[in-house]
């Protein structure tokens, strides 16, 4: 005996996810009709494609702004997308929150290493050359340890490299990338700022 889906569960997962209207019938029916093992099947069946999205026109999206800390606290960031229906799912308002309070928790100096100057990034491997350099270990060692060190500062720094808050297992260009397969869109973070009461610009 076949599945029935009903129009009214395809409008809701279309709603939360973003996706065609025939890979929600398609997932529906692999989840037996269950709402969120749909969501589950589109996002593992649209991983594989989330990369080959990233050349992809990114000129629908939103500011979303988000307070924190009784008003001490908030972030305004620019999230783009390719269409206005993504736009406006629950899934990419939800991704921009996410990221808002991401910004919030850990306020990241940069989008990611290839955003961060390069002055600054001299001035770190300078610092960790000479910390590595008391050590008295051999040159070699000294260069794998400054290495590390670096990576650590961007991981630490950098909100793409960021261990994600909500799930430590993650990081930020993971959740971009689940993000982007299940709603089928290429996605990107334009810009963001953080502002904080009494904090000056950095």
């Amino acid at each position: 005996m076949s599945l029935t889906i009903d129009a009214n569960t395809v409008k809701q997962l279309r709603d939360k996810t973003g996706a065609g209207m025939m890979d929600c019938k398609n997932a529906l029916k692999e989840s037996n009709g269950d709402l969120e093992g749909a969501i589950d099947f589109l996002r593992k069946s649209g991983a594989a494609k989330a990369e080959k999205k990233g050349s992809r026109a990114t000129k629908e999206g939103l500011v979303y702004s988000y307070i924190h800390a009784g008003g001490r606290l908030g972030v305004m960031i620019e999230i783009n997308c390719e269409t206005d229906f993504v736009a406006k799912t629950d899934g990419f308002v939800e991704l921009a929150h996410n990221l808002a309070m991401q910004i919030a928790a850990t306020n990241p100096i940069a989008l990611d290493k290839n955003s961060v100057s390069e002055d600054l990034v001299a001035k770190e491997k300078e610092i960790y050359t000479e910390q590595a350099k008391s050590s008295g270990k051999p040159d070699n060692i000294i260069e794998k340890m400054v290495e590390g060190r670096l990576s650590k500062f961007f991981q630490e720094n950098c909100l793409m490299e960021q261990a994600y808050i909500k799930d430590s297992d993650k990081k930020i260009t993971d959740l971009m990338t689940e993000t982007i397969a299940t709603l089928g869109e290429n996605i990107i973070i334009s810009k963001y700022q953080r502002f904080a009461v009494g904090e000056s610009d950095s």
